[in-house]
């Protein structure tokens, strides 16, 4: 895999050998030595005009574009005549990311943006500003507002947060695509996470410097101006034996009608009554041991929100306790729960143009599985590695791409393998690429499997005689993405 041609190359380079300072500096262009943004000048470029921005606000509190888009017509003699911003923005702040620094950059983006175009998730769902302030906009222009209208067509979109937040945002704006309300707005990033592996694949860093006011600004503007890019979005459904009851990160939901096609012969049965879950991820789906460590801290963050100051404190915290999850020490024991996946797992792919589901051998020792869609997983680095044309050509592979359609599929092993993956000395297992993506997990001795995707991890309950199933396949759009 050369160097890559999309966007992304510009922030291809070895996390390894990176500062975190010098990570802060190239996301933000540079912030501590770039160019002064004069504060009125970004204003005149991204604000909206304040009784648009409030109608917006009131269409999702009263959950009602109706209502607020015919209060906002009736008003139209008495309002000023004013000019459509060029690269309108709202800002969507995950308040509980970046070390618990969230708040105070919220604080920082309402004194620059005022208090209606900045949203905390806590408080307002991505989900709703579609359904209600966008279609209060599209309300607005449908009856002949010009600022509405350009409002609508121009619109931006930042989010504050890690990638499991970006996700979350990315999937709702998708929604557009499926009612046919385009034009979808792009997204840009403000790295507030651990890993921030979106962010830094589209160029706006590792972290962010809050020591630097100025860097709010910079990255207003540059979501403002900067290009456009596409991005493949992978669909994933979780079909499984009927439970009551399951804890699921905000980025999946519960479907109310299973739609299972079988295509072949799985290895377990299919349970008469099944649950079903779905939902979207942009950078990594992983099953095993990573997503067990993964699940683990986030509870302990969760249980302790003063260990979580920070994306250095994080990392440091992470690594300790994936120590004590049996990921780096796996004892002699019979313990089901400490075998490689192959034991529960049986991978099927599609390859491209070819219809027909392809058995894949799930490698001796691997306790991870992770299919991979960008180039950074983990912090930056790069497990697939850089694969020669000859090593491409008989294996079958192509060089990856963000936007090319198909998935890496790697395995990393005990905790050695997978440290020594992830400081780039070596590259992960190799397992295939695919266009579409099928596991059947079976239980057999383990009474639950541990999965994530982008970041969000999750428990899912296994039987022995009954298979769950987990499809992936791309979704036919591509998100839209700002490049920093």
């Amino acid at each position: 895999m050369g160097e890559r041609t999309t966007p992304s190359e510009m922030v291809e380079t070895s996390v390894a050998t990176r500062s975190s300072v010098l990570d802060a500096l190239k996301g933000l262009g540079g912030a501590a030595a770039g160019v002064r943004v004069d504060k009125e000048e970004l204003r005149r470029r991204i604000l909206i005009p304040a009784d648009l921005a409030a109608t917006m606000r009131e269409a999702i509190k009263f959950r009602d574009p109706g209502a607020a888009a015919r209060k906002y017509a009736d008003a139209a003699a008495e309002r000023a005549v004013v000019e459509p911003p060029e690269a309108p923005l709202v800002v969507f702040v995950n308040s509980r990311s970046g070390g618990r620094h969230g708040p105070e950059l919220m604080a920082r983006l309402q004194e620059l943006m005022g208090e209606y175009q900045v949203f905390d998730l806590s408080e307002v769902k991505p989900s709703d500003f579609v359904q209600y302030a966008l279609l209060c906009l599209e309300k607005l222009a449908e009856s002949g507002d010009v600022i509405a209208k350009v409002t609508r067509e121009r619109l931006r979109v930042v989010v504050a947060g890690g990638d499991g937040t970006v996700g979350w945002v990315l999937g709702c704006l998708g929604e557009l695509y499926a009612q046919n309300r385009e034009p979808v707005p792009p997204t840009a990033i403000i790295p507030l996470g651990t890993g921030n592996d979106l962010s830094r694949s589209f160029n706006w860093g590792g972290s962010f410097p809050f020591a630097w006011r100025s860097a709010v600004k910079r990255s207003l503007l540059k979501a403002a101006k900067g290009p456009v890019c596409r991005l493949d979005s992978w669909h994933v459904t979780v079909t499984m034996p009927e439970v009551e009851k399951l804890e699921l990160p905000h980025s999946l939901r519960h479907r109310e009608q299973p739609n299972f096609s079988q295509e072949f012969d799985i290895d377990g049965n299919l349970p008469d009554k099944v649950s079903c879950f779905e939902g979207v991820f942009y950078n990594y789906f992983s099953i095993g041991m990573d997503a067990q460590v993964a699940y683990g801290f986030h509870h302990l963050r969760d249980k302790n929100p003063n260990l979580a100051r920070g994306p250095v404190s994080n990392k440091l915290i992470y690594s300790g306790y994936s120590c004590t999850q049996g990921w780096f020490f796996t004892p002699c024991a019979t313990d089901p729960s400490l075998r490689g996946l192959r034991n529960i797992l049986r991978i099927y792919i599609k390859k491209v143009n070819c219809s027909e589901w392809e058995v894949i051998p799930v490698p001796k020792s691997v306790r991870s599985i992770v299919c991979l869609n960008l180039h950074n997983y983990g912090s930056g680095r790069n497990p697939w590695g850089h694969p020669k044309p000859e090593y491409l050509e008989k294996r079958g592979f192509v060089e990856a791409h963000l936007d090319d359609g198909l998935l890496e599929i790697f395995g990393l092993k005990q905790g050695w393998h997978a440290s020594v993956v992830m400081v780039e000395l070596i590259t992960a297992k190799r397992i295939a690429q695919a266009a579409a993506v099928r596991l059947e997990v079976r239980g057999g001795a383990w009474r639950r499997a541990y999965m994530q995707m982008d970041g969000e991890p999750w428990k899912q309950p296994l039987e022995g005689e009954h298979s769950t199933i987990v499809d992936i396949k791309r979704v036919p759009y591509q998100s839209l993405m700002i490049t920093g």
